[in-house]
């Protein structure tokens, strides 16, 4: 089972965390190996399953156990489970990866296949045809998470195969809006958060999912926020490095809980008004429910 950043709806757990001040300090630069090897790895091995066509470029397979019908997931897949929860009503998993195993037969249905077809950190959902609803599709994202119990929260979509297909997420927030970790970079997307405020701080909540960090702090010169014990050579130049145990916050409604685990220096992020964790790495959604995943999990809460 893949890993993705998730947000948690605590109002029924009443989580409660001490209040904090503001700890937000430079530091100096520690180098890690990570998780990001494996993660890798296993991207490689899907990848070199392909096979070469006649030109001697890896030629895209479609997988036979997609139903037939006009969309499909082709070999390549990595198995993040972006398209499974994004359009639950098409995609499932079959042999280690997805498949389409109902075509969409409604607009609903269409444009969910859609969004997770745009949202795919590989672009392994493809269409027999080319689809000529994808600009509207395009400008669906940012994609609100309920905007009825979670307001102002939006799913970015756009996943990044640099962070294993993890989703990202933006607060719209009255002292400025927040990017949780960073999606896959593309102007489209900058130009619909430019119309929503633009971005004020990228919160990356650990070294996993920084994908295009870079490119969303020089187009939103935005502040990006990381544990030191998470900064590599990528993000030397994050401008807010999180020292020591915390926790953090920024202003009186946002609330940062060091959480290592998955990294040493993984930190979530609690929106206190909607009552909401946005928890990278450290939790993952399974066919059971929540799960700490622990095979995933090796940093103890003493080492810091």
């Amino acid at each position: 089972m893949a890993l993705a950043n998730i947000a948690i709806n605590l109002a029924s757990v009443g989580s409660n965390f001490p209040s904090s001040i503001d700890k937000l300090k430079n530091s100096s630069i520690k180098a890690q190996i990570n998780l990001r090897v494996s993660r890798n790895s296993l991207v490689k091995t899907v990848q070199s399953s392909s096979v070469e066509s006649d030109t001697g470029k890896w030629a895209r397979k479609r997988r036979p156990q997609n139903v037939d019908g006009d969309f499909f997931v082709d070999h390549t897949c990595i198995d993040c489970d972006t398209c499974r929860w994004m359009a639950p009503q098409v995609f499932t998993r079959v042999g280690e990866m997805s498949v389409v195993y109902k075509q969409p037969t409604s607009s609903e249905d269409r444009l969910k296949a859609l969004q997770a077809l745009l949202s795919c950190p590989t672009s392994s959902i493809r269409t027999k045809v080319p689809p000529p609803d994808i600009l509207e599709a395009q400008e669906t994202f940012p994609i609100p998470v309920d905007e009825k119990k979670l307001p102002g929260v939006y799913h970015c979509g756009y996943h990044s195969e640099k962070s294993y297909g993890a989703a990202s997420y933006l607060i719209i927030h009255p002292g400025g809006n927040i990017l949780i970790d960073s999606p896959r970079f593309t102007e489209k997307l900058a130009k619909e958060i430019e119309t929503m405020g633009g971005v004020r701080y990228l919160f990356l909540t650990h070294k996993d999912d920084v994908a295009d960090h870079a490119k969303w702090a020089t187009r939103f010169s935005c502040d990006r926020i990381l544990h030191s014990e998470d900064v590599e050579i990528c993000t030397a130049d994050v401008e807010m490095k999180l020292e020591g145990n915390g926790p953090w916050s920024l202003g009186d409604d946002i609330m940062l809980v060091h959480a290592p685990g998955h990294t040493e220096g993984t930190v979530c992020l609690l929106y206190k008004p909607l009552k909401i964790l946005f928890t990278g790495d450290h939790l993952m959604m399974t066919e059971s429910g929540l799960s700490i995943a622990e095979m995933y999990n090796k940093y103890s809460g003493n080492t810091t």
